[in-house]
């Protein structure tokens, strides 16, 4: 289970060692000219506490409307923030979208229910304070897209507003967190069987499905057996409840640089 869970381990192109620094200078790299190029409001609370910001990329003409992605970042809900995550930006504001980067308290400060909690409550301001929003895209990347998952399982009651969810991108994401409790990882997370369970989206998917949702299953062809088969199964499992799934196998990519394409026009999962 720590190397299954260790995806550092899997990647063809650089060792374990170097792959995460890499990771970090690409993203950095690719968000500074993402703030360069585009117009942005930096560090927007959504809540009171520290990490509960977002970072706004505004698309060429934000007069009128306009869709939005919400970029989740991953980092084993203990490491990256949004300021490593505006790389994706670029393609889409000029294609009209407006991005978000959105930050969360992560571990050891943050617990897997108050991470789940703020993204909910950041979508919620989000359409609160954005009128011109048409239509609400998530993209959670690793331990991110487990966070976009969970998102399919809210009960918006309790939020005042029902946020108009079209799509959501899940990249080489866990959906069980119960292998987790046995690994390294749950070292700075200190989560509980039951946090794990309830926390899973793999275990709490919704069978109340809108309509208008489209889910993206994306898992890279050197994400490990384990991340593969949480992918599948987890898309397996939305298919079977009613939800409108698709699963994509990306060739050539490891679980890092799945995601730092998106700061490319002409890779697959930007098109897509």
């Amino acid at each position: 289970l720590e190397d299954q869970y260790s995806p550092s381990r899997w990647s063809p192109r650089l060792d374990r060692d170097t792959i995460i620094d890499a990771h970090l200078a690409v993203t950095a790299a690719g968000t500074e000219r993402a703030r360069a190029r585009a117009r942005t409001t930096l560090h927007v609370p959504y809540g009171s506490g520290d990490g509960e910001k977002l970072d706004i990329y505004f698309p060429k003409d934000p007069s009128g409307t306009f869709p939005v992605l919400v970029y989740i970042h991953g980092g084993y809900w203990q490491c990256l923030s949004k300021d490593e995550s505006g790389f994706a930006a670029p393609p889409l504001v000029s294609r009209g979208v407006m991005v978000v980067a959105l930050g969360y308290d992560t571990a050891p400060r943050g617990h897997v229910d108050s991470m789940v909690l703020q993204v909910r409550r950041s979508l919620a301001f989000l359409v609160e304070q954005y009128p011109g929003i048409r239509g609400i895209y998530l993209c959670g990347h690793s331990a991110g897209a487990h966070l976009a998952a969970m998102v399919l399982s809210t009960d918006w009651t309790e939020f005042r507003v029902v946020p108009d969810i079209k799509g959501v991108v899940l990249v080489s994401g866990v959906y069980d967190l119960e292998p987790i409790l046995h690994t390294y990882v749950n070292d700075a997370l200190n989560m509980s069987w039951e946090v794990a369970q309830r926390n899973s989206p793999m275990r709490q998917v919704a069978l109340t499905v809108p309509a208008a949702c489209e889910v993206l299953v994306a898992m890279a062809q050197h994400d490990s057996p384990e991340f593969r088969r949480q992918s599948q199964e987890y898309s397996q499992a939305l298919r079977a409840a009613g939800w409108s799934v698709s699963l994509l196998d990306l060739a050539g990519v490891d679980h890092f640089d799945v995601i730092e394409k998106l700061s490319e026009d002409s890779y697959i999962l930007t098109q897509v």
